[in-house]
């Protein structure tokens, strides 16, 4: 068999994976998009541990490895969701920005003009007698 029909395979799986984390919203559906890129990986390296025939096969234990951390993430990654649907009722990942940065406002009683001393500068303390 070529190598030419495994490495196309797996770059599909790949493509349909990064278009799954791109487009779902769906955390669960996020979840599946990244072990789909994952077994394309594994997909790859059993490819090429095969077809450059290594004698230690490299590929195949990188490959056990791979497959170890992807189910060590599938386990805290659905405990996750399932903590965050337990709090929120939701899992739709724009529904999620409570930590998210928002850009920071000016509060009324700041004022531009007197921004007060640089955080660089020593403060200096009055001392009254």
């Amino acid at each position: 068999m070529h190598v030419v029909y495994p490495t196309v395979l797996a770059a599909l799986l790949f493509c349909v994976g990064i278009y799954g984390v791109l487009a779902r919203r769906n955390a669960i559906l996020v979840l599946m998009s990244v072990e789909l890129m994952l077994n394309a990986v594994n997909l790859n390296l059993v490819t090429f541990d095969i077809w450059l025939r290594d004698a230690l096969h490299v590929g195949q234990v990188l490959t056990l490895f791979v497959i170890t951390i992807a189910a060590a993430e599938v386990g805290l990654g659905l405990a996750i969701v399932l903590l965050v649907f337990r709090q929120r009722e939701t899992i739709e990942i724009d529904a999620l920005d409570e930590l998210a940065e928002l850009p920071h406002r000016q509060a009324p009683d700041e004022s531009p003009s007197n921004p007060g001393p640089s955080p660089h500068e020593p403060v200096r303390a009055e001392h009254q007698a």
